[in-house]
């Protein structure tokens, strides 16, 4: 062992002390390390936290929400203080033979090294929160950018560390990893694919927290809660959780409904299959037996009816003045009732419209009262809604006739 300064300064307390030159090493041993356990216990406990409290007070409401993330801090800033500590006072405390100091000052590098890729992790992930409280943080999400940066920096330290323990050049383990970039593009063809698309993603703002996607591919239907440098965590409305890889929402397609949740309205398109045997010409007799149920002319114009009109071409327009003058419809969007092709299962007439409250169970009643409402009217146009399979037996009619409207045809109508 080779004397150091503090055992040669504390050599005389044990000169009469059989084995003196054992128990200065170890009371000179036993120095150094209370001396490192004061100075972590006085940055962990007085120092670093009062430093904090001070920060805190300057903006309560942002930086006291990152309090867990400072406390963390705290600890690695702690940590490697007394590395720096015990490597700056090795040679003049520590008395151990080279082997020994050799070993024990390559572990302190290393703990040197692990300390500070740790708190570039911490100063990142307290960057990412601060700008996580920011407005447009929604809108342009870096969670992706912030797990590239930690894992560079884990990167970086590991060859320093491999380079310290083998005694080597940084270069030299760097030179080395041309031989394994075959290997390393596989191992990491994830991690650099979800890169580039977290980039993309965000310069582009295709998808960001809160989004509402639709992924058939991978059956996510749901709220994006997590938007890492790999995956991406979708909620689903029946609260499963779907994880998609980052660079299928640039490589492949999916639906963003965040376009929906910013315009005035929700979509509502739902159509009523019309038996077509019911649909016939009316006069002016059967339009005054309508507009005794139903004042007309609170949502059709007379004068642009043409002669002759049908029956169902009144309930089409009875229906789009109902949609036009309905408190929960936005009207300045698109809104009509259209007919569509005439399939085998009937005439289908459709209703295009937008739904100014856009939360899902307010939209949801809002088309079952519509759809109520037009279903119920359909017989005092004398209209049926066609429908496959009956539950309700009709009364016997001759043969090759089908049952008559309830509001019956007067003969003379056109």
């Amino acid at each position: 062992m080779t004397n150091t300064h503090i055992q040669e300064l504390i050599a005389p307390w044990f000169e009469n002390v059989p084995d003196a030159a054992f128990f200065s090493a170890l009371t000179a041993t036993a120095i150094g390390i209370c001396s490192l356990l004061v100075v972590y216990l006085f940055t962990r406990r007085l120092m670093l936290p009062g430093i904090q409290k001070v920060v805190t007070k300057l903006s309560p409401e942002r930086i006291g929400a990152l309090s867990p993330m400072l406390t963390k801090l705290n600890k690695r800033i702690a940590g490697l203080l007394c590395c720096v500590l015990f490597l700056a006072t090795f040679d003049s405390v520590y008395p151990v033979g080279e082997l020994a100091a050799e070993i024990l000052k390559t572990i302190g590098q290393a703990l040197l090294i692990i300390y500070t890729g740790f708190i570039i992790s911490s100063i990142v992930s307290l960057a990412a929160a601060i700008y996580n409280q920011l407005d447009f943080a929604r809108e342009v999400p870096i969670q992706g950018l912030v797990q590239v940066v930690k894992l560079i920096t884990f990167i970086v330290c590991g060859i320093l560390i491999v380079s310290i323990v083998l005694e080597k050049s940084p270069t030299y383990i760097l030179s080395g990893f041309g031989a394994i970039a075959a290997v390393t593009l596989l191992v990491f063809k994830d991690t650099i694919l979800g890169f580039v698309a977290s980039i993309q993603i965000a310069a582009n703002r295709l998808v960001t927290y809160g989004d509402w996607i639709q992924v058939d591919n991978y059956g996510a239907d749901g709220e994006v809660i997590d938007l890492g440098l790999n995956t991406v965590k979708v909620r689903n409305w029946d609260n499963t959780i779907t994880t998609i890889p980052t660079y299928m929402l640039v490589a492949g397609s999916f639906k963003n409904w965040r376009g929906m949740q910013e315009s005035g309205g929700r979509r509502i398109k739902r159509s009523l299959n019309i038996d077509m045997n019911s649909i016939c010409l009316v006069n002016d007799e059967f339009r005054a037996q309508i507009d005794a149920a139903i004042p007309l002319h609170e949502y059709i114009r007379v004068s642009t009816l043409p002669e002759p009109v049908s029956n169902l071409g009144l309930f089409r327009r009875y229906a789009e003045g109902y949609l036009k003058q309905h408190s929960k419809i936005n009207s300045s969007l698109t809104l009509m009732v259209r007919e569509l092709q005439p399939l085998n299962h009937g005439l289908p007439i459709e209703f295009y419209c937008f739904s100014e409250d856009k939360r899902w169970i307010s939209y949801e009643h809002l088309q079952a009262e519509i759809m109520d409402h037009l279903l119920a009217v359909l017989p005092i146009f004398g209209l049926r809604a066609y429908q496959s399979v009956s539950g309700q037996l009709s009364p016997p009619t001759n043969a090759g006739q089908t049952e008559k409207p309830s509001i019956k045809v007067p003969n003379n109508a056109v």
